[in-house]
């Protein structure tokens, strides 16, 4: 992977940088990793998290060319006004809960849809060089609201890409799989559901899912910013593991620590939520057609080219130019309990971040609550 110092002194030394959603899980990282090490003109995080914005002002103070800002990307003016000036853009603001999108739609529409064209015109009106927007594994075939929005905010961004008619603006995706310990994440779940002492509920034991921490997924994020020749989906390679392992590996690890022994918790199967898929998806069969392999990323290039520009997708550390099978994580390799047990440990993914608020220790969704009842 190229060096992080490297592309903090390409990218982002010396220049005003804005991170939309800086109180979110990924916002949050951003900004933690763009502060550190210090080597920008200035850091504009906005969110319309009144509370939490209040927070991680406090926990950034001492430096002294961060700015936080109460904003909401619904509002056009107000992100072409915070965007003066600016020479990156992280957009990470976004609804990102399955059923919480699928009971308001339109909410989401406005935020994963409406508010990603406001960044677009934003970043048009005010030149920015490079503008960068994380997406989702759920954006691939998609089978939920959220989903289909995080999908439309891919093909904004491809299409911005497209129609620019300078090379004033550079647009290009992210998309990766589950980050683990990340609010709303299996971990912080599991993990209350053993320290109590109840049954460990997952969905399927078939499931299978990509995964990495969050501060590699930043990284890479970032690392995209560098890559970027516009119009992109850069597709993060990851490993993948079963959520069975996972339960079980957590159960053995952590039970001990919370006075229980490991043999009397118990596993249950709840059933799949609506819209869930056994594996998932990062890379379809259409798109591989159009992609290219790198050493940590499939690179998927527009299907339409750029109409007024003509762009090289040549990139360093290129692998193949041509892909041969889609990326999900039933074709790919789970990693052995010892191995996820090595990756859970080295992330510190086991234990509580005092970052996160608290989880509960259920998880239903709508017409599935007696799902958990009989523990």
């Amino acid at each position: 992977m190229i060096r992080m110092e490297k592309v903090m002194k390409n990218i982002l030394l010396d220049k005003r940088v804005l991170v939309t959603g800086a109180c979110g899980t990924v916002g949050y990282e951003l900004v933690r990793q763009i502060l550190n090490p210090n080597q920008i003109k200035e850091l504009i995080a906005v969110d319309n998290n009144e509370s939490e914005l209040f927070f991680l002002e406090q926990r950034f103070q001492h430096h002294k060319n961060a700015r936080f800002f109460l904003a909401d990307i619904r509002d056009a003016a107000k992100m072409c006004r915070c965007m003066r000036g600016v020479d990156v853009v992280f957009h990470a603001a976004a609804f990102k809960h399955v059923i919480l999108c699928e009971r308001s739609p339109f909410e989401a529409v406005q935020t994963n849809i409406l508010g990603v064209q406001n960044i677009i015109s934003a970043a048009c009106e005010n030149k920015v060089g490079r503008v960068i927007f994380t997406s989702s594994d759920k954006a691939v075939n998609p089978t939920s609201v959220m989903g289909t929005s995080k999908l439309m905010g891919e093909r904004l961004f491809t299409a911005a890409n497209s129609n620019r008619r300078t090379r004033n603006t550079i647009f290009a995706s992210t998309r990766f799989g589950n980050v683990l310990g990340s609010r709303g994440s299996v971990i912080p779940i599991f993990r209350e559901q053993i320290r109590n002492g109840r049954t460990v509920t997952i969905t399927d034991s078939r499931m299978t899912r990509f995964i990495m921490s969050i501060k590699e997924a930043v990284r890479l994020v970032i690392d995209s910013a560098m890559l970027a020749k516009g119009g992109e989906v850069f597709v993060t390679k990851m490993p993948v593991i079963r959520i069975s392992d996972l339960a079980e590996v957590m159960i053995d690890k952590l039970s001990p620590l919370f006075g229980h022994n490991p043999e009397e918790i118990q596993i249950k199967i709840i059933g799949t939520k609506p819209g869930e898929k056994i594996y998932e998806e990062l890379m379809n069969d259409e798109e591989i057609r159009r992609s290219v392999e790198l050493e940590r990323y499939y690179a998927v290039t527009p299907a339409f080219r750029s109409l007024y520009c003509d762009i090289s997708y040549d990139y360093p550390n290129g692998i193949s130019a041509q892909v041969t099978h889609a990326y999900n994580s039933a074709n790919e390799t789970p990693l052995t309990k010892e191995q996820l047990s090595k990756f859970l440990e080295e992330n510190n993914l086991l234990y509580e971040d005092p970052s996160i608020s608290k989880h509960p220790d259920e998880r239903y969704w709508p017409d599935a609550r007696s799902a958990i009842e009989g523990r």
